[in-house]
């Protein structure tokens, strides 16, 4: 006979946060009636999985027939008859003044099961960028930089101005904070010359962020993109994760050559300011081409301004955006990643006055905006005149290593020659004759140098042997210790 209650019977106990549980086993039993299977039938099959599973582990003590009883809403009996039946199989042991417990050895020694994700899931992709710094050794990797230089006074007393801010409890506006995007405004318009307003600024998460933006508010289901070859591998895998057609067009050192003959395009995206891989500076000539083939064919250009705020031997370009003149085509990409250091995750995008509204609308589904406390540091850093301080002291500390870079590597000519060293924080070094940049690049890694083979930014076959030498968070010393062992390496090949 069984107590009077409702299937399914379940432990009448709750714990402090609410959940059920039954007293003296890890686990909730779950009893149901008019399942056609007698009740300390179901129990035992519980007790007698848990077992076996590991999740009552061997010496663990039973909780007493009665404790259990009334925590499942059962008569004692068939707490009794499901002990019983288990004591009985060896599951479990009755021991006189301990009472039951589980023996040693009962579990079996079974793999876990792992779980799968459905058939119709796409397979793990690894991430397109590169992994993990190596530890020691010298690692000429692009895209990053160091904080050796980054005034620490003002960063701490940013984050304590942020600190004493009220603290809100409402989203802020998902285009960025308005004093943030009027001083951003004013940023690029004194490093780049380009003359934008605060509402035509959107905050981002950085370049990636930016462009994950433009696809999902702009680019109509597969669209054709016109894309640098080889290029930033990243961004490529954005447009092609998101089921667009991504058409390689060469690039050489006067930048990617999209003109009006060039096929017609939805979008094209470049990095006209250091071409990333090969660093060359997108010429004037073909700046105002790629314009031209964007008003004949109805398309939109993304300016990504990568490396833009650090030059070298050479005046400053226009960005495209300036020199759009109101034609409503480009969208310029910014990041402070490299101005100062990639974990603030902030940067920024303009566009033409149509296109805000989307990209805000965008964002707002995305992430309803940027974390308000970074807004507010960097607010205070663009504002008081840090950031542009930072980045004179970062163009001197930069160019210190290229320089120290250049020179070390230049007994390398003939064989090996530099390209892209205008401006930016990487260099292109061109391999000639026989030379091959994967397996150059091996012998480097064992000697604790490490380089990325150009071939791996490519999307077609047919590309020059090159190793890309970012070089944003080297010291001189560093460099020009790994430009000794890439000498060597390339005199012994």
């Amino acid at each position: 006979m069984v107590a009077p209650r409702t299937a399914p019977l379940q432990a009448n106990f709750a714990s402090p946060l609410g959940a059920p549980r039954t007293d003296g086993l890890p686990f909730p039993v779950a009893l149901e009636r008019g399942s056609g299977k007698a009740l300390h039938a179901q129990l035992s099959g519980h007790l007698r999985a848990a077992v076996l599973s590991g999740t009552l582990p061997s010496g663990s003590v039973l909780p007493g027939t009665r404790t259990l009883a009334l925590a499942l809403g059962v008569t004692r009996g068939v707490v009794a008859d499901a002990y019983a039946t288990l004591v009985a199989d060896g599951t479990l042991e009755a021991t006189v003044g301990r009472g039951t417990l589980v023996p040693a050895g009962a579990a079996q020694a079974t793999q876990p099961r792992v779980p799968r994700a459905p058939t119709w899931v796409t397979p793990f992709l690894a991430p397109p960028v590169d992994g993990p710094l190596p530890p020691g050794g010298v690692v000429f990797q692009s895209g990053v930089t160091t904080a050796r230089m980054l005034d620490l006074r003002a960063w701490r007393q940013a984050w304590s101005a942020v600190a004493r801010l009220a603290v809100s409890g409402q989203y802020g506006d998902p285009a960025g904070e308005r004093d943030l995007r009027v001083a951003l405004a004013a940023f690029v318009g004194r490093q780049r010359g380009l003359p934008v307003t605060a509402d035509a600024v959107v905050v981002t998460a950085g370049t990636l962020h930016a462009l994950n933006l433009i696809v999902r508010a702009l680019l109509p289901p597969g669209s054709r993109v016109l894309f640098e070859e080889p290029g930033y591998r990243a961004a490529r895998q954005v447009l092609q994760d998101a089921g667009h057609t991504v058409v390689p067009v060469e690039v050489d050192g006067g930048g990617v050559m999209i003109g009006p003959d060039s096929p017609p395009a939805r979008l094209a995206f470049v990095t006209p300011s250091h071409q990333f891989p090969l660093g060359g500076r997108m010429s004037l000539p073909r700046r105002l081409a790629l314009l031209e083939w964007a008003t004949l064919h109805d398309a939109l250009i993304i300016e990504d301004d990568y490396d833009g705020e650090f030059r070298y031997d050479a005046p400053p370009l226009p960005t495209l955006a300036s020199l759009d003149a109101g034609g409503g085509r480009v969208l310029y990409l910014g990041s402070l990643s490299k101005v100062l250091m990639p974990g603030v995750r902030t940067g920024f995008l303009t566009a033409p006055p149509a296109l805000i509204p989307a990209l805000v609308r965008a964002r707002t589904l995305l992430d309803f905006g940027h974390p308000l406390p970074v807004q507010h540091a960097v607010t205070w850093l663009l504002t008081g005149g840090h950031i542009d301080r930072h980045i004179r002291r970062a163009r001197r500390w930069h160019a210190q290593v290229r320089q120290a870079l250049t020179e070390e590597l230049a007994p390398l000519a003939p064989h090996a020659t530099l390209g892209g060293i205008e401006a930016g924080l990487h260099v292109c070094l061109h391999l000639h004759g026989h030379l091959n940049a994967q397996e150059v690049a091996a012998q480097l890694a064992r000697r604790d140098v490490h380089v990325t083979a150009l071939d791996t930014y490519a999307m077609t076959q047919e590309c020059p042997q090159a190793l890309v030498l970012g070089f944003g968070a080297l010291t001189v010393e560093e460099a020009r210790r790994g430009a000794r062992v890439i000498v060597s390496v390339l005199d012994q090949s």
